[in-house]
């Protein structure tokens, strides 16, 4: 028996195909014009600029992406992140997130632009793999979730962060720090008994200690706490 050749079947399934025939140069224009839209986009996306308004068509978009800007700045603050132009993303934007903003070009008949990502601030200065979210502007604070790549946040992020999301939360986080450290200090080290005026005298000396650490090392790495740099351009923050 003769073997099959894929080929040949193929041939023959293209002749018989009722889908539209098109010649060479057809479809080197259809790539062209892909190519050239994706550039585009990219441009606009590497250049991003504040925009007023973007003629869109309400009824395609989808509910569950749509977010204002206080529900962003809220995730931001609590877990550490940054909301910035996508201009100043250093990571690569994947092909997917460009075809999606592709369709939604497409389908509004509109050009989009004043992109923001939501990212780890390490994320603005060098290339890493956590957790970006790409979204467009709507308008009066809202914002369109448009594609989010790389992985998930570590689980124990928003616990880590605490301390950090403002001067309250640091406070307590350095009172609860300095406590374990004194419950640490073994009972009777500097007398037979420990009285209660004693462990106070540990207790503050400890926190003095922690507090002083927390003061240098905010003040020497230039650091302020999440609710006032969330959407800030600066590194040293």
């Amino acid at each position: 028996m003769k073997r099959t050749n894929i080929q040949e079947k193929l041939i023959k399934a293209k002749i018989k195909s009722p889908i539209k025939q098109v010649n060479i140069s057809s479809i080197y224009e259809i790539l062209e014009q892909n190519q050239f839209e994706r550039d585009t986009i990219k441009n606009n996306i590497s250049n991003s600029t504040e925009v007023n308004s973007i003629n869109y068509n309400f009824n395609l978009l989808r509910a569950e992406n749509i977010f204002h800007i206080e529900q962003i700045r809220s995730i931001c603050v609590t877990y550490r992140l940054r909301f910035l132009d996508s201009s100043l993303f250093k990571g690569t934007i994947p092909e997917e997130a460009i075809s999606k903003i592709r369709q939604i070009e497409k389908e509004h008949n509109t050009e989009l632009n004043g992109y923001k990502i939501l990212a780890p601030s390490k994320l603005f200065k060098l290339k890493d793999k956590d957790d970006p979210i790409l979204f467009a502007p709507l308008g009066n604070g809202y914002y369109y979730l448009i594609h989010k790549w790389g992985n998930d946040l570590h689980p124990l992020r928003k616990l880590l962060m605490w301390p950090f999301k403002d001067l309250v939360n640091l406070v307590w986080f350095t009172i609860f720090l300095s406590l374990f450290i004194t419950l640490l200090i073994p009972s009777g080290l500097f007398s037979k008994s420990t009285t209660f005026a004693q462990f106070g005298l540990l207790f503050f000396f400890s926190f003095k200690s922690i507090a002083a650490v927390v003061v240098y090392y905010a003040f020497a790495q230039g650091k302020n706490f999440s609710n006032a740099v969330w959407n800030s351009k600066f590194i040293n923050t």
